[in-house]
């Protein structure tokens, strides 16, 4: 959510960030709201205090005989007269709301300019792609021919973007998540959190995710939703709160099953498990400082960096440009894997500052010392990774000629010392 106030300071450049992301300017149709409300307000506020003083006129001549019709009917007139500013003023606050809670988080100053994601700028590289003897085949190739992972029973069962896993692959999938988790909060100091997997309308509108992106989650028939990510109950666990600021930075990380309905993605990823309607995510979350969520956002990209280093997955960092940049982002790092079955970089973690943009929607503060003003705390999420993708990573960096794959040596301690996953 936006701060009316700072619009207010500096309309032009509130529109010249929304600009940045190819969208139309709308300062000048939220300040005429503004405008319209508050006066509106500020009439109500005149005819409340008119109609008290005609309640005690009124009584006053009730007590000593004297005529009180004039002014019991200009009472009921101004009763009609509220109400018809009450309900103004409520439809000008529900017009800007719905508004605002459209638009998209403000752009941190360091984002690049650009349209789409050919303007994202590459900072650095780490690792080698692997010189391959032999042509090197995507994950479902190697998946298949092992017989360990299984996408016409997942059809069968559940329809498409499913997969049923079996077997060492069903098993390197688990030692992914908990290697990450291991690391995240042995060597991250990040605190382990079990979360649930339905979240109400509440949380969901707190990150973000509502109203904008509501066809993009799965809705149970009693109103909550199936989480796309645990950034979703990570981040609103501090919803309402009003955080000592001693206690910050708080970090929480969680493995998670995620639920998506990949809404618009058709024709996209069809084969295999790049795209799923349900998958498994390490999520990092950050709460913190204004003043120090700039160093946490780099702390926590390097956090996920080094999964991918520690399983000598070759990757890049990429600073996402302004017209790439998600919703609720100020600034995204996106970490792209190398997968030599399909010859390309791909994402594997996102990693995000969303400023005070989420804590404003879920009200969540913080005191900077006693007796201070509370201020709005800074939220960050980044994955640690996504646990599916990893795995795709693992498995086409690590394939030998026979349709093996070489499990990376960090996890054999989580596969009973398992070397090689063979057919």
């Amino acid at each position: 959510m936006h701060d009316i106030r700072a619009l207010r300071a500096d309309p032009a450049a509130f529109d010249a960030d929304l600009a940045r992301r190819g969208l139309p300017p709308v300062a000048e149709q939220l300040l005429a709201w503004d405008e319209q409300r508050r006066q509106a307000q500020t009439t109500l506020q005149e005819r409340q205090a008119r109609r008290k003083a005609l309640a005690r006129d009124v009584g006053q001549l009730k007590r000593t005989g004297g005529d009180t019709a004039a002014l019991e009917a200009e009472g009921i007139a101004l009763r009609a007269e509220m109400e018809a500013l009450e309900e103004a003023v409520n439809a000008l606050e529900t017009q800007s709301t719905a508004l605002l809670a459209n638009l998209p988080n403000r752009l941190d100053a360091t984002v690049p300019d650009g349209a789409d994601e050919s303007g994202n700028v590459v900072q650095h590289v780490w690792g080698t792609p692997r010189d391959f003897s032999f042509t090197p085949r995507q994950h479902f190739e190697l998946g298949e021919t092992l017989g360990m992972m299984d996408f016409a029973t997942a059809s069968r069962l559940s329809g498409a973007r499913f997969v049923v896993l079996r077997g060492a692959l069903a098993r390197l999938e688990r030692a992914l998540g908990q290697f990450m988790l291991d690391l995240h909060v042995t060597e991250h100091a990040y605190e382990e959190t079990l979360v649930p997997v339905l979240v109400n309308d509440d949380a969901m509108y707190g990150t973000d995710k509502l109203p904008k992106f509501a066809d993009q989650s799965f809705r149970t028939e009693d109103g909550r939703w199936l989480i796309p990510t645990a950034e979703v109950p990570l981040t609103a666990s501090v919803s309402g709160e009003i955080l000592d600021g001693a206690v910050l930075p708080l970090r929480m990380t969680a493995l998670s099953q995620c639920f998506r309905s990949e809404a618009g993605a058709a024709g996209r990823d069809v084969r295999g498990m790049l795209r799923q309607h349900q998958f498994e995510k390490v999520e990092m979350v950050s709460v913190t400082t204004p003043e120090e969520s700039a160093a946490e956002h780099e702390r926590m990209t390097r956090c996920a960096e080094t999964v991918l280093e520690r399983l000598g997955i070759p990757y890049r960092r990429v600073l996402l440009c302004a017209g790439d940049t998600g919703f609720g982002a100020a600034r995204t790092y996106d970490l792209e894997a190398w997968l030599p079955g399909q010859g390309a970089w791909r994402e594997i973690s996102s990693c995000s500052n969303t400023h005070d943009f989420q804590a404003r929607r879920m009200n969540a503060r913080f005191r900077p010392q006693a007796g201070a003003a509370p201020q709005f705390v800074h939220t960050l999420n980044g994955s640690g990774l996504a646990v599916g993708r990893t795995l795709i990573a693992v498995m086409e960096n690590g394939q030998n000629e026979d349709g093996s794959i070489t499990v990376p040596e960090v996890l054999r301690p989580y596969m009973g010392g398992l070397e090689t996953i063979a057919p």
